[in-house]
C-alpha cells in the first residue's frame, strides 16, 4: 500500500494542533493513556524493554505520554512486575526513559497510583511491605479477577486505613521522586476503583470519621493528595484522572449520588487549577459484573452507572474557568447561578479537559473541533499502534491487538517483547 505523502491533507487536523498545557507546549493533543503492561521484570524497576516501549510511542508522534500506573509504595498492588516510584533505583530507571522520550520531542507525566482494597496479599511487594491489604473500610470488592495470581478481588477483606494522612505523604514522596526522575509532571490516578476512587464511592467507603460519610468527607483524600502533589510540582504540572461511571473493581453509586459527588469533586478540583482533568467515559469492554440476589436467584449484573460524562462534567471545569478568566471571584461563583460563557469561547482555563474511553482518532478530532475537550487519551490504540499519531494524520489503517492476554503479560513461552514492543510501524522511515 502506498503511503500518503507529507503534502497530503491531515486527516486529524485538530488532534494534531499544538496545545498549551500549563507552561508546557505539547506538539499535538494526542495523548498516550496509562495502560498496565507488567513488563518491569524481574522487579518493579523500569528496564530497557520499558524504555524501548515508551520511545517507540514518542517516535510515533505522541504529544504527551502518561506512564502506566506507577506505584507510590510497596503496600497496595495487585499486579506483578509493575513499576514503582518510591526508591532511588526506580528513579534511575525512569530517568533513562524520560531523557530518551524528551529527545524525540514528547513530554511525559508519571501517573501515581495505589490500588487499595484490590491489592493481592501474596504479591511480592505487598508481602515485603509487611502490612495488610488496605482500604477505606472493611468492605471487599466483588467482580474482576487477578491476572497472574490465584483468587479474585474480594476474596480478602481489606483492613481500614487508620490514618489516611499517611497515604497523602506517600503520594507526596512519589511526586518528589518523579521530579528527580525527570518527568514533566504527575497525574493522580483517581479512577478505576483504586484507592482514591474507593474513598470517593460510598459503596466502598463507609467510614464515620473526617474521611467518610458526607460528599465533602469522601472527596477529602483525593483533594488532599492532589494538594500535596501541587505542593511539589505547582498546579501547572499536575493532572488528575477520574471515571465517574465506575464499574471496574466494584465501584459505582446510584446516578443521583454520582452526580452529587462528582459535581462537588470537580468544582473543588477546579479551584486548585490543575493542568488538566482527564474524564474517562463508560467503556463496556471494561465493565465488571457482580453477583446480586434478584428474586431469590443470584445473578451477575453490570456494576457501572453509565451516563454522558462529557455532557455532564466537562462544562463544570470550563464554565468555572471561563467566569474566573472574566474576573469573577470564587465567592461570586458560590453565589447564584450565572449564565454559561458563549458556546464558541475557547477554554480560557489553565485547566484543560482530556477525554479517554473507547475513542477513535476521528471522534477525538471532532470533539476538539467542537471545543468539547482540549485533548484525547488513547490506551489500546497506542498499544497496538506505536505510531498512532502518524497513522491518524495520514488516514492509514490502524492495527489491532493480537491477543488481549498480552495487555498484562507475555504469554507463556513467549519473549517479553511479544505484544509489547513488536507491533509494527506503518512507515518506519517516516518517524523521528
Amino acid at each position: 500500500m502506498a503511503l500518503a505523502t507529507n503534502s497530503s491533507p491531515n486527516h486529524v487536523p485538530h488532534l494534531s494542533e499544538p496545545l498549551q498545557l500549563g507552561d508546557l507546549t505539547l506538539r499535538n493533543r494526542n495523548i498516550v493513556a496509562s495502560a498496565l503492561r507488567n513488563r518491569s521484570v524481574p522487579t518493579n524497576v523500569p528496564n530497557d524493554l520499558n524504555l524501548e516501549y515508551y520511545v517507540q510511542r514518542a517516535k510515533g508522534g505522541a504529544g504527551l505520554i502518561m506512564t502506566e500506573g506507577t506505584l507510590v509504595s510497596q503496600q497496595g498492588t495487585e499486579w506483578p512486575h509493575n513499576p514503582g516510584i518510591w526508591s532511588e533505583e526506580q528513579v534511575a530507571g525512569w530517568k533513562k526513559i524520560t531523557e530518551a522520550v524528551h529527545a524525540h520531542g514528547t513530554h511525559m507525566f508519571c501517573q501515581l497510583w495505589h490500588t487499595g482494597r484490590v491489592s493481592h496479599p501474596d504479591m511480592e511487594e505487598q508481602k515485603r511491605a509487611g502490612k495488610p491489604v488496605p482500604g477505606p473500610s472493611s468492605i471487599a470488592a466483588r467482580g474482576g479477577r487477578f491476572r497472574q495470581l490465584f483468587g479474585a478481588p474480594g476474596y480478602v477483606t481489606p483492613t481500614p486505613i487508620e490514618d489516611p494522612w499517611t497515604i497523602v505523604e506517600e503520594f507526596r514522596h512519589a511526586a518528589n521522586m518523579a521530579k528527580k526522575a525527570g518527568f514533566d509532571g504527575v497525574e493522580l490516578h483517581s479512577a478505576s476503583g483504586y484507592l482514591i476512587h474507593q474513598f470517593l464511592d460510598h459503596t466502598a467507603n463507609q467510614r464515620t470519621d473526617m474521611w467518610g460519610g458526607s460528599v465533602e468527607n469522601r472527596c477529602r483524600l483525593g483533594l488532599e493528595v492532589l494538594k500535596a502533589m501541587i505542593d511539589v510540582w505547582g498546579p501547572a504540572r499536575v493532572g488528575i484522572k477520574i471515571s465517574p461511571c465506575g464499574g471496574y473493581n466494584d465501584v459505582g453509586m446510584p446516578l443521583p449520588d454520582t452526580l452529587h459527588t462528582y459535581t462537588y469533586y470537580l468544582t473543588q478540583l477546579g479551584t486548585l487549577k490543575p493542568a488538566y482533568i482527564q474524564l474517562v467515559r463508560h467503556n463496556p469492554r471494561f465493565e465488571a459484573t457482580v453477583p446480586v440476589d434478584i428474586g431469590g436467584t443470584v445473578q451477575r449484573v453490570p456494576r457501572a452507572t453509565p451516563h454522558d460524562v462529557l455532557a455532564v462534567y466537562a462544562g463544570i471545569v470550563r464554565t468555572r474557568a471561563a467566569h474566573l478568566a472574566r474576573g469573577r471571584t470564587e465567592a461570586q461563583l458560590r453565589g447564584p447561578a450565572m449564565p454559561a460563557p458563549a458556546a464558541d469561547a475557547r477554554n480560557p482555563s489553565p485547566t484543560r479537559v482530556f477525554v479517554n474511553g473507547g475513542l477513535t482518532p476521528a471522534e477525538a478530532d471532532a470533539l476538539i473541533a467542537e471545543d468539547v475537550v482540549d485533548g484525547a487519551a488513547f490506551a489500546t490504540l497506542w498499544i497496538c499502534n506505536p505510531d498512532l499519531q502518524r497513522r491518524a494524520e495520514r488516514g492509514l489503517p490502524l492495527g489491532k491487538i493480537v491477543d488481549y492476554v498480552t495487555l498484562y503479560a507475555a504469554p507463556e513461552g513467549k519473549d517479553l517483547s511479544y505484544g509489547y514492543t513488536d507491533y509494527p510501524f506503518a512507515d518506519p522511515d517516516g518517524c523521528e
